[in-house]
């Protein structure tokens, strides 16, 4: 895992909003949430809920996992940053039950 997967929020900006030239109150205002959702989601500095996961999917035409999926792989590569040290310390059940290390 070396390069993060794409953020939601850079996805948004770059495959739908500027493709449709739309702006970030324009589409808050069409899906129904407020513009500081959407700025913080396009900045990256939140991630995509569930709820605005389905709103998202509903407005553009995709599935909310679309969404979801991108969340969570994300999520999961921040996470495996956080912890791969320590991940490397943990030895697998399998290995560890044979005495092979």
């Amino acid at each position: 895992m070396h390069l993060p997967p794409t953020h939601p929020g850079s996805m948004l900006l770059e495959e739908f909003l500027k493709p449709l030239e739309m702006t970030q109150v324009e589409l808050a205002e069409a899906i129904g949430v407020p513009l500081q959702r959407v700025n913080e989601i396009v900045n990256q500095k939140r991630g995509v809920s569930p709820e605005t996961a389905l709103r998202l999917g509903k407005y553009f035409g995709v599935s909310a996992d679309f969404w979801l999926g991108l969340q969570k792989d994300r999520d999961l590569w921040n996470a495996y940053q956080k912890e791969k040290v320590k991940l490397n310390e943990i030895v697998p059940v399998s290995t560890a039950k044979s005495g092979v290390i």
